[in-house]
């Protein structure tokens, strides 16, 4: 039998798990340079100096600039959607059991969300940044902002349904409650963290929720 040999990478050939990661460097600090800058302030030259890399490096990982910028959303996309998923999941398994089962989710939901805004508030930067210019680079909402959206709405909806709760505008009513935390998170990303202003931002939301649907 022959023996097995692994392949052997080339010479200056960096592993996957060290593309993957330079890949992601690049684009957390591309993000907090669009954050701050908007897209049309920022280079490629700018992201690479702040990465450490050269320009070459950073187009061969991610693209051109544009693309850049729209892996900077997919990443944002990513990592909210780990830490909101199982909450959401959680919410809906717990539907058949009523208000007193899913009130404490959706509270839990929003603490999650309170916390991921709070450790990213770049990424508040990032979307407030994007919609300076709501004729530019088209489809990005619908594919890094909108299905979370969706989650949630249909997650109330749901609850509606089955007579869990009142919600007859599920759409108005989570983009009313998200982008009012997602003011406290510009205020983190400017000012840095207040930890009076954050507990008043975590009440109130959780006033807003027992206020809309109840006691939990």
């Amino acid at each position: 039998m022959e023996p097995q040999h692994t392949p052997r990478r080339g010479p200056g050939r960096p592993r996957r798990d060290e593309r993957a990661a330079t890949r992601e460097s690049i684009l957390r600090v591309a993000v907090g340079l669009f954050a701050r800058h908007g897209f049309a302030a920022v280079s490629l030259r700018q992201v690479a100096e702040a990465a450490g890399v050269d320009v070459a490096t950073v187009h061969h990982h991610t693209g051109g600039k544009a693309a850049l910028y729209e892996a900077c959303f997919g990443l944002v996309h990513d990592a909210e959607r780990a830490a909101l998923g199982p909450v959401l999941a959680d919410a809906r398994l717990a539907l058949p059991g009523g208000a007193d089962a899913v009130l404490p989710v959706l509270h839990r939901l929003v603490d999650t969300f309170v916390d991921f805004l709070e450790a990213h508030p770049q990424n508040t930067g990032l979307w407030l940044r994007r919609w300076l210019d709501p004729a530019g680079h088209e489809g990005l909402d619908e594919r890094y902002s909108a299905p979370l959206y969706a989650q949630v709405a249909d997650l109330l909806t749901a609850a509606d349904a089955a007579g869990v709760l009142h919600e007859p505008d599920p759409h108005t009513a989570v983009r009313s409650l998200i982008w009012a935390l997602h003011a406290h998170a510009v205020h983190v990303l400017h000012e840095g963290p207040d930890p009076d202003r954050q507990r008043a931002a975590r009440t109130f939301a959780h006033r807003w929720l027992r206020r809309m649907y109840g006691t939990a």
